[in-house]
């Protein structure tokens, strides 16, 4: 796995992509707090650790977390600043809403709001299988010698029972 490098002073034009979403009835928002437990339990369902992550960027002021509601549904998240500063993720969108630029309409939004907050630059953290949807979405690069990177610090913590 490795980081990825985004210039948010290059990224391309998203009026076209804003359109064909809303088009199908998702609107994209940033989190409001009343919603806070709903999308941590969402992004619980990818992944547990995701989960905290949501917490710490619903945290921030403001909040840095988007989601994608669809018929008052939440069916994807997307957030900035929550391991590390300038870092986007975690992400993800609900599995059968996939395909429909939802995700790229997510990362798109978190970097638009980055570099509003005076981010020249973004690091996705710990790509593998996404890596060529992040090339395509926003010309991403490698970050080399980056694997395990800021998640070296995480603990494995086994209950004593």
């Amino acid at each position: 796995m490795h980081d990825l490098l985004v210039k948010l002073y290059d990224l391309p034009s998203t009026a076209e992509l804003y359109r064909e979403v809303e088009s199908k009835g998702i609107r994209i928002v940033r989190v409001l707090a009343p919603d806070i437990e709903n999308v941590v339990a969402f992004a619980r369902t990818f992944y547990e650790g995701w989960a905290s992550e949501c917490i710490a960027a619903c945290s921030n002021h403001p909040i840095s977390c988007f989601i994608a509601i669809k018929n008052h549904k939440l069916i994807g998240f997307a957030c900035y600043d929550a391991t590390s500063r300038n870092f986007f993720g975690p992400t993800g969108v609900s599995e059968k809403e996939r395909h429909q630029h939802i995700g790229e309409a997510l990362l798109l939004k978190c970097f638009e709001a980055m570099h509003a907050d005076g981010y020249g630059y973004a690091i996705i953290g710990s790509v593998e299988e996404a890596l060529m949807f992040y090339v395509k979405a926003v010309n991403a690069q490698i970050i080399e010698d980056s694997d395990p990177g800021v998640y070296r610090r995480m603990i494995s913590y086994e209950p004593n029972v």
